[in-house]
């Protein structure tokens, strides 16, 4: 409130005249960007930053709190061209004017950025940015192509990581600036070589960190062309994690860094390692399951596996014994019908009274019948004993009765052909009547085509 003066003019405490002026000076300008040179630079010890921004018709003292200092990606210096993004106040204990400062950024950038934001804008338009086009990376590369330059640490960097994470791969790098007027068309020219050898599977672009005017070749639309029309998968790794350029968003993948990058397209050989190691162990227990269940079906077959000359006994005395079955059934059903027969022709006789010549016919059929009944019987007998000689030809004794033998190798395999056996095998020799041992000492390959 003023106090009246004696010519009637109202009179303002210095107080109240200096909080007026700062709130009439922030309502009209508001926060802008101001451009100049850093001077008296000074960082208190309470982290607030202090200095005066100046160029040759003027100079404004400025006031960077603690907060916003920490924010900064640029660091202060006396002498920096910069630009600097304020509000216009009053320090009211001094009556000073001054900027208080939100953020900073390097004299030429707020230029680069706003081309920048232009050519991003057109190329989204244009759908290079589209997450539909871009392909997956290869799982295991054969080969992989750097488009960097040869002097940078960035290809020291993935170097070092391909050597730790996959040493057997194929590196082929593709030598260019990265930086300055002719590095675009150099980055350009790199790209459409690799993809014209066509000698590696993937492609990373890219190079260490820097300002926006060091990164600046990776903004140029003819090197996002280059990296849009590419045949092989792009791998975009420029600068540092908080650096984007366009390059990054017209390619397949973007990595953080270059380290990152050459992580992202070549496999961990340890990891992998562990993995066949894994594998491995399963497949052999797989294995071991596998043997061990072909054992016990092996030895359930060799159970019922028998030999050809017990099979054939056991044949032989089967038959026999259904002979021996088979007569006395014939004489049982004989006896029978021979009782059945002198009984009804008795009884007939009894009941008729038949004249004798009828029992004569009688006797006779009876007769007749018994012979009958006894041929039958001795047929039978008959096609059994010839059954029975030849089931005995079949035997593996009979034969040796003859004057043969039966060889058998030390794994107790019938040897059938000669080319089975070597000089010096042990054999054993079953004769009609006992077995001896014996040495392999000649060996004399038998004609394919003879059977005998």
């Amino acid at each position: 409130m003023g106090i009246a003066s004696p010519g009637g003019t109202s009179v303002l405490p210095v107080g109240l005249f200096v909080s007026s002026a700062r709130l009439a000076i922030e309502r009209a300008i508001g926060p802008v960007w101001v451009a100049g040179e850093v001077s008296g630079f000074v960082r208190a010890a309470s982290g607030h930053c202090y200095f005066t921004l100046k160029d040759a018709q003027a100079q404004v003292r400025c006031v960077l709190w603690r907060q916003k200092a920490m924010l900064l990606d640029v660091r202060l210096a006396d002498g920096m061209a910069v630009e600097v993004r304020a509000t216009p106040t009053i320090y009211e204990a001094r009556g000073d004017f001054q900027l208080n400062v939100d953020t900073v950024r390097l004299a030429g950038a707020g230029a680069l950025y706003e081309q920048f934001a232009r050519l991003k804008a057109k190329l989204e338009a244009a759908g290079w940015f589209a997450v539909e086009r871009k392909r997956a990376l290869p799982a295991y590369p054969r080969a992989v192509g750097l488009v960097t330059s040869p002097q940078g640490a960035a290809l020291h960097d993935m170097l070092t990581t391909f050597a730790r994470r996959w040493p057997a791969l194929r590196v082929v790098v593709y030598p260019t600036p990265v930086q300055g007027d002719g590095a675009p068309a150099r980055i350009v020219d790199a790209i459409r070589t690799a993809n014209a050898r066509a000698e590696v599977d993937v492609l990373i672009v890219g190079r260490g960190g820097g300002s926006i005017e060091d990164l600046w070749a990776f903004n140029d639309e003819a090197v996002a062309r280059a990296v849009f029309e590419s045949a092989l998968p792009v791998v975009s790794a420029v600068g540092h994690e908080t650096d984007f350029t366009i390059c990054d968003f017209v390619a397949d993948v973007r990595a953080p860094t270059p380290t990152g990058a050459a992580a992202l397209v070549c496999p961990d050989g340890e990891s992998i390692s562990r993995h066949v190691g894994v594998l491995a162990g399963r497949l052999a227990r797989a294995g071991r399951h596998a043997a061990a269940l072909r054992a016990q079906r092996l030895d359930l077959a060799a159970r019922g596996l028998v030999h050809p000359k017990a099979r054939l006994d056991a044949q032989r005395d089967r038959i026999g014994g259904l002979v021996v079955r088979l007569a006395a059934a014939a004489r049982r059903a004989h006896e029978a019908a021979a009782a059945g027969t002198d009984a009804l022709g008795a009884r007939l006789a009894r009941e008729l009274g038949r004249p004798k010549p009828q029992a004569q016919r009688l006797a006779s059929a009876a007769d007749a019948f018994h012979r009958a009944g006894r041929d039958r019987q001795d047929r039978l007998a008959t096609r059994v004993a010839s059954l029975a000689r030849s089931l005995e030809h079949l035997n593996p004794s009979a034969v040796l009765d003859r004057g043969y033998a039966i060889v058998t190798a030390a794994d107790g395999r019938i040897v059938h052909d000669s080319a089975s056996l070597a000089r010096g095998d042990d054999v054993a020799i079953t004769l009609a009547h006992g077995e001896v041992g014996a040495t392999v000492t000649r060996v004399t390959p038998g004609d394919p085509g003879d059977d005998r």
